[in-house]
């Protein structure tokens, strides 16, 4: 008499392994899209590092087609959440093919969405180390939860075809790398309105060691008038050379235009402590606005400054940022 092949743990939990850490990720993500909507900071863990945190979420990596980053992501973690969950609910006894049929289907999505989830993550911790240089919580927390929904998808289960599975696993993958390139291609490019391109200089340029990046837009007569406003209001603008952002800043405005700003350097060479200005105005990132006695975060149109500072000139802007 053959005894009954006992079914793995694994294989009886996994479902409900994967829901967990999909609601988790759901949250996380939810909590910080409503923070980017609401103009606010985020709160990060005893110890961290504060700006490290802003910085990242405020940064043009964190927002695709106008909308912030953390939404897309609250979308696929409420779909794996619904993905595992979804076929439990179904009764077994009475209804034994439609869950058969469910859990099958549900689990080539759950592969799909793992796979996708996981190899976007990888490129946004290749952003968080090489591009960015900083520690996002948040960020590598998001990139840990997708790797542990595509590994307990895989190990979750008896697939009967792995071949498939490894097909399957390696056409998404590809998929979204290319699509992932293609999003961010141009993510360091201001996009323009009159077909002009400036181009940033990056931190593999020689005068990126000397902390002397060059402005290499032109102002019209729109960014002039903006910077003689901004000056004339008090509006100040505190960055660091070494910073990637406030370069982009920058050449929105063009070097005739942003000569006029009052610009404020915080970074003090060879040394981790901020310039006494920036300490005393409590800068926490870069760039930031000083506009009517308020602090303005991160990276902002001159659409944005304008209406900020109550500018009434013209409006005819060369450069915008992308996705804004």
């Amino acid at each position: 008499m053959s005894r009954r092949r006992s079914t793995p743990w694994i294989h009886r939990w996994s479902r409900h392994l994967i829901g967990a850490i999909a609601t988790v990720g759901l949250v996380l993500t939810a909590y910080l899209t409503i923070t980017k909507l609401a103009g606010a900071e985020v709160g990060c863990i005893a110890g961290a590092e504060q700006a490290g945190c802003n910085d990242v979420l405020s940064s043009s990596y964190a927002s695709l087609f106008g909308l912030p980053l953390p939404l897309f992501g609250a979308i696929a973690y409420g779909s794996m959440a619904a993905f595992a969950l979804i076929p439990l609910a179904i009764n077994r006894e009475t209804s034994k093919d439609l869950r058969k049929q469910l859990e099958d289907w549900s689990w080539l999505f759950l592969l799909i969405g793992g796979t996708a989830m996981a190899v976007f993550s990888s490129y946004l911790m290749y952003l968080l180390a090489f591009k960015l240089q900083s520690v996002c919580l948040y960020c590598i927390g998001s990139a840990i939860l997708s790797w542990s929904l595509l590994i307990l998808t895989i190990v979750g289960r008896s697939w009967e075809d792995f071949g498939q599975l490894v097909f399957t696993g390696f056409i998404v993958a590809m998929v979204t790398l290319v699509g992932t390139l293609a999003v961010y291609a141009n993510v360091n490019n201001p996009s323009v309105a009159n077909g002009q391109t400036p181009i940033p200089q990056t931190a593999t340029q020689p005068n990126y060691q000397k902390g002397t990046w060059e402005i290499t837009t032109n102002s019209g007569a729109a960014e002039i008038a903006l910077a003689e406003h901004l000056s004339e209001t008090g509006a100040k603008k505190y960055g660091a050379f070494w910073c990637p952002h406030c370069h982009e800043q920058k050449q929105l405005f063009g070097k005739e235009a942003f000569k006029k700003v009052d610009y404020i350097e915080c970074a003090v060479v060879n040394s981790k402590e901020q310039a006494p200005e920036c300490t005393a105005a409590k800068i926490q990132s870069y760039p930031t606005w000083e506009i009517n006695g308020e602090l303005h975060k991160g990276s902002q149109t001159l659409e944005e400054l304008a209406e900020l500072s109550g500018y009434q000139g013209p409006t005819d802007f060369k450069y915008t940022l992308p996705g804004r």
